[in-house]
């Protein structure tokens, strides 16, 4: 019956995902209004007519995702894991967050760029009124993975990450292409949220553009600054592979220090000994590295005893993961650990990307700053 009725939607409406080469366009908005929709201006009105119809035409014809439905949602399952773990230990959280899970029917093996838009997207229209109002054009629902990919090309088309776009031939739609935090930034800058890149990187070439041209990070100087290690250069002799070990797990602290102050920042609580979870207003974290992207939805302390130092362990949502096995870990509280948690010894890669979205809707002038996608850069 769902067959059915895409069949006979398809037959009796345009399709913008499969509309012809012409009609792929920017978006175009009343100039008069705020935010996204303020974006572009200048378009002869009947380029604007054609373009609002291409627009409209992708709201009605995009799909909803199918996603495995958690009674009490997953991020509740989660919580009640981390308060019934004994010792001394802290978590900060985020809110709702639904698990999409990568398909062998569908996106197995390149689609967990697309599956992390996802859950960053059920985040931001669950907790954010001003997200589910702009993305995806107010449909209020979080797309599939066909109907994501040309909301990107339309994002490329309205000129946000043309450095990007170009390494991609401006074409996504139907490709089993990788894709990463950039595409995300530019994806959910297109609607006006203030998505932000930070990339974490030990090698010696950080400071120029990457292999692909797609943004050129911006090395800054803020608090952060205390965590930092400077690069490590190449050493020759087995003996000093110890040192070298220690120099890594510093700059995977780093990553880590900064992830528990990014959940943490701006609480109107404070974190004190009294309770053991915490929920932050901050989403969740898109975690890129080389080969995969996960979501970080939240960071765990154990606090030092005894002259011990803190420990931490991430709070991932893998696209690899089936969400089935998830909830059946989390409702039993057995082997859920080894689904969700990722200590600091686990994050070897040399670089690491993060994406995240600010609150608020861009006004007309911060969106032509957004589409630029640089990145803050902090050294390992």
């Amino acid at each position: 019956m769902e067959l059915a009725q895409q069949i006979a939607l398809a037959e009796s409406t345009p399709n913008p995902l499969e509309a012809p080469q012409e009609c792929m366009h920017p978006f175009t908005r009343d100039p008069h209004a705020q935010g996204a929709s303020s974006s572009i201006t200048g378009c002869s009105s009947r380029h604007g007519s054609v373009l609002d119809e291409q627009i409209s035409c992708l709201i009605r014809a995009q799909i909803r995702s199918n996603v495995h439905e958690i009674q009490g949602g997953i991020m509740n399952l989660l919580r009640a894991c981390l308060e019934s773990e004994a010792g001394s230990l802290t978590s900060i959280i985020s809110g709702h967050v639904d698990h999409y899970q990568s398909l062998s029917s569908e996106d197995k093996g390149w689609g967990c760029g697309w599956r992390n838009i996802q859950m960053l997207s059920s985040y931001l229209l669950k907790q954010r009124p001003e997200a589910r109002e702009a993305l995806f054009g107010g449909a209020g629902f979080v797309p599939d993975i066909p109907s994501l990919q040309r909301w990107l090309e339309i994002a490329w088309d309205n000129n946000f990450d043309t450095l990007g776009s170009s390494h991609f031939h401006n074409k996504v739609y139907g490709a089993k292409k990788w894709i990463g935090t950039t595409e995300c930034a530019a994806l959910l800058r297109s609607f006006g949220l203030r998505a932000r890149v930070v990339d974490f990187d030990s090698t010696e070439s950080s400071d120029l553009p990457s292999k692909n041209g797609k943004h050129v990070p911006k090395q800054v100087r803020g608090p952060m600054d205390k965590f930092v290690i400077k690069n490590v250069t190449p050493r020759s002799t087995s003996s000093e592979l110890c040192r070298e070990d220690a120099e890594n797990m510093r700059g995977q602290q780093v990553l880590v220090d900064w992830i528990w102050n990014y959940f943490a920042s701006k609480r109107s609580d404070k974190l004190d000994n009294s309770r053991r979870v915490f929920v932050s207003d901050k989403t969740p974290l898109y975690f890129q590295h080389q080969g995969h992207s996960r979501t970080i939805v939240g960071i765990q302390k154990q606090n030092g005893q005894c002259g011990n130092q803190e420990r931490f362990a991430l709070l991932i949502l893998d696209p690899g993961h089936g969400t089935s096995d998830l909830e059946r870990a989390l409702r039993s509280k057995t082997g859920w650990q080894r689904l969700v948690k990722r200590g600091v010894h686990t994050l070897r890669k040399p670089q690491y990307q993060l994406c995240y979205a600010d609150p608020g809707i861009a006004s007309s002038e911060e969106m032509e700053q957004l589409k630029i996608i640089d990145s803050i850069l902090v050294r390992f």
